[in-house]
């Protein structure tokens, strides 16, 4: 049997979960996966709401983002197996190169950063994914020049990291930290709505960006989640 958290196969299709207690290089690639799967799905709404707020082009250049991510990452799984900073910072640099707009190097930032902070590792329990995703969450707020209540990704994505802080150090599995974590982006995103708008293209709107969630915090919401179904070993969907 494979080490939990290793990077050996899957269970078969119609085999239940199997939670991880460490979020290992194949992990990297679950959760790509999972990624992928989830802004496919929710492409038209991402770019509806952006269409409010923006280019109306988020759901698009998610998509393709994290489509071109990941046969790069399952690649680079085969020749750093026990690495999972490396797969981090691999996601990052593709997301840079193929998202559109602001979004890839806000997240290709921030999963560079996290790699960084991982950098080396066979795999991170949850203070160590923490320190990944603080590292991840400075990384962003960095290059966007963005605070919270701006009405940005940091919206979800700060409340995410603090949740999933504070269940890793009271000593929580790692599967309720990141189910935590999916938690506050999903707070931090419902919380962008009656925000106006400093950062990005609807700056420009001011009073009209109230009443509308960050396409960007939505999108972070999914990423988070997607990363709980693939510490919970549950099937891509």
């Amino acid at each position: 049997m494979n080490r939990i958290g290793s990077a050996g196969p899957r269970p078969p299709a119609g085999a239940a979960p199997v939670r991880i207690d460490a979020f290992a290089a194949a992990d990297v690639v679950r959760f790509v996966e999972r990624a992928a799967s989830s802004l496919a799905r929710h492409e038209a709404l991402l770019d509806r709401l952006d269409a409010a707020l923006g280019d109306g082009d988020h759901g698009a250049n998610m998509t393709i983002g994290f489509g071109v991510a990941l046969p790069a990452v399952r690649a680079g799984l085969a020749e750093r197996p026990d690495d999972v900073g490396e797969l981090l910072r691999l996601l990052g640099h593709s997301l840079v190169a193929s998202v559109g707009g602001a979004s890839g190097p806000l997240y290709g930032t921030a999963f560079i950063e996290a790699g960084f902070a991982l950098a080396g590792s066979p795999a991170a329990g949850p203070r160590e994914l923490a320190d990944a995703l603080e590292a991840g969450r400075a990384g962003l707020a960095r290059r966007g020049r963005c605070a919270i209540g701006d009405k940005t990704i940091l919206d979800a994505l700060d409340p995410a990291v603090r949740a999933l802080r504070a269940q890793a150090d009271a000593g929580s599995p790692l599967d309720a930290c990141v189910a935590a974590a999916a938690a506050g982006a999903a707070g931090g995103m419902r919380a962008t709505i009656p925000l106006v708008a400093r950062r990005g293209l609807a700056l420009r709107l001011g009073e009209r960006s109230r009443g509308h969630r960050d396409p960007g915090a939505v999108s972070c919401f999914l990423l988070l989640g997607a990363m709980a179904r693939a510490v919970r070993g549950e099937a891509t969907t």
